[in-house]
């Protein structure tokens, strides 16, 4: 911008009112600040106008890169999954006694079978069960669970005698 110290503004509106006039000057003034503002918005607009067309052009070449990305992973995977699929269809078509003779598709022996069905049912009760399997190791399998005042009832010394209490005096 145009550096104008205030001396200049002086010799300026010395100036103008030397040759413009007392009368004129204030409409003169009023109409040079107000094509001033105008000056400035058009000049605000103009570099505003050309940052969204540079904003833009740089959107444009990302958006191209990412498609560009995009269509690149999507023929890749599309070749894997060909590959992977042909060779699947080769080796299902190759062997037709590769079923039969593959030991991870042959069934279990029936032994084998209820073994491990019983471990994981054992697995899944102490998973899920509410009393811990440290517990249930120490004194073995609890058929009856009694609650905590009939335990105390149940394990009382003879020699106590149990107080009534009574609440209303009469």
């Amino acid at each position: 911008m145009i550096d104008i110290a205030f001396s200049k503004l002086a010799i300026i509106g010395v100036a103008a009112l030397v040759f413009i006039g007392p009368e004129k000057l204030p409409k003169v003034a009023r109409m040079a600040g107000s094509l001033f503002g105008r000056a400035q918005r058009y000049i605000n607009e103009v570099k505003s106008e050309v940052s969204r067309e540079i904003e833009l052009d740089e959107l444009r070449k990302m958006q191209k890169d990412m498609q560009e990305a995009a269509s690149s992973v999507e023929q890749t995977v599309t070749e894997n999954l060909t590959q992977t699929e042909s060779a699947l269809n080769s080796a299902w078509d190759s062997e037709s006694g590769y079923a039969t003779n593959n030991p991870l598709i042959e069934p279990p022996v029936s032994d084998q079978a209820a073994v491990k069905a019983k471990n994981f049912r054992k697995k899944k009760l102490a998973r899920t069960s509410a009393v811990p399997s440290w517990y249930k190791h120490q004194s073995g399998h609890k058929s009856r669970v009694i609650s905590g005042a009939a335990r105390v009832a149940k394990y009382r010394p003879s020699g106590t005698v149990r107080k009534s209490s009574v609440f209303f005096h009469e």
